[in-house]
């Protein structure tokens, strides 16, 4: 589910942007623009999708998400005007919001408490090969069919994924009494450890969040402008949602035996490198190739660790609410992203937007040390863990 979901909405503008540009006559700012007004919504309806998981489970709320996703592709392939094409984009950020990752972690965690961690990882496997499975059916769908057709094929890929969500459990976690209450303690224990720990965690969010939302508008014309022909920019941009699943699936198999803070400071660590490697795009394809895949699989690690670090730094009971309230300001920065970044480009060009994502990456960096260094469990004697 989360495949199509991610596919048919967030990747969407990704594979048409450029398209729906040239046929309607409009700039890119103003196409991307609608992209950028369906991450306001996703950031003003946070908290509110975060407290319906909460109260009622996940099942009916990411339901009613997969819908809107499929009524926002269909009003997309319908449009010739601005008033439609942006309503088009408010319906899918909405239903983005309640069918994407953060409404899922939000499921999960209500189902399955601090042990929501591994099918958190699980979920996001499939989920990462999005970009790379979407944008070349999409270009294929939109030569064959026209945007607009695309559209309505991904309309009805969007339906027939809300069908997956009836074996979605609905269940709520029970505490375990005794013993495991102090072994799931948070590590943010007092209300200023838990607004330094919100803080970092929501810096984090938000730094990533803007690279993501940058990133999959404009992948693909920063490859091709730093000297990549068009094919091979495409087919390059795809090792991202390759790289994505790779590191994911390393979490699953190999993440019982790191922390979430570790794994997390980790991540960060491969953005400035991944960025920095981008920037030699044009001159050299084993630069691209890791430009695309390392960043996919730094992005791929982070998504994983923005469900899991609260399960570890906060009250899991509280965790829909408490995290839709803290990822919403990340929604509302990322819907300038695709802006700013078209902006830089137009006006800078694609290597200063990669210069603009090193600095972004190393603000992400930076935070994710602190929050290490300041709720890092401390490590036991060798002597206790044998």
């Amino acid at each position: 589910m989360q495949l199509v979901s991610w596919g048919v909405s967030y990747y969407l503008i990704g594979a048409f942007g450029d398209l729906i540009a040239a046929d309607l006559g409009w700039s890119r700012e103003v196409v991307h623009g609608g992209f950028s007004a369906a991450l306001l919504v996703m950031g003003i309806s946070s908290p509110l999708a975060g407290g319906l998981i909460d109260r009622h489970g996940g099942r009916r709320v990411m339901m009613i998400g997969g819908a809107l996703n499929a009524a926002g592709c269909l009003a997309l392939a319908a449009s010739h005007g601005l008033v439609l094409y942006y309503t088009a984009w408010l319906l899918l950020g909405l239903g983005m919001r309640l069918s994407l990752y953060d409404a899922a972690f939000a499921a999960l965690a209500r189902i399955g408490g601090p042990g929501a961690r591994r099918p958190m990882s699980q979920i996001t496997l499939l989920g990462g090969l999005a970009s790379s499975v979407f944008w070349p059916i999409g270009y294929a769908l939109a030569e064959r069919c026209g945007w607009r057709g695309a559209l309505v094929a991904y309309a009805a890929l969007a339906l027939s994924s809300v069908l997956l969500l009836l074996t979605l459990s609905n269940g709520r976690y029970e505490e375990p009494a005794g013993e495991g209450m102090a072994r799931n303690a948070p590590l943010a224990a007092t209300d200023e450890q838990r607004l330094v720990a919100a803080g970092l965690y929501a810096l984090i969010v938000t730094c990533t969040n803007f690279l993501a939302a940058g990133l999959s508008a404009h992948m693909i014309p920063i490859l091709a402008g730093l000297g990549l022909a068009a094919g091979t920019a495409v087919l390059t941009a795809t090792l991202r949602g390759i790289g994505q699943s790779s590191a994911r699936l390393c979490e699953v198999v190999f993440g019982r035996r790191i922390h979430p803070l570790a794994l997390n400071l980790l991540a960060t660590l491969i953005l400035p490198l991944c960025f920095a490697a981008g920037l030699w795009s044009g001159e050299s394809p084993a630069a691209a190739i890791a430009f695309a895949f390392f960043y996919g699989a730094g992005n791929g690690l982070l998504t994983i660790t923005r469900g899991t670090l609260p399960l570890v730094l906060f009250d899991h009971r509280t965790y829909g609410a408490l995290v839709g309230r803290l990822i919403a300001p990340s929604f509302l920065l990322s819907a300038a992203a695709p802006l700013i970044y078209a902006a830089v480009i137009s006006r800078l060009g694609e290597g200063a937007a990669l210069h603009l994502s090193i600095a972004v990456a190393l603000a992400t960096l930076a935070a994710a040390l602190y929050l290490k260094l300041r709720f890092g469990p401390p490590q036991r004697p060798a002597t206790e863990r044998s």
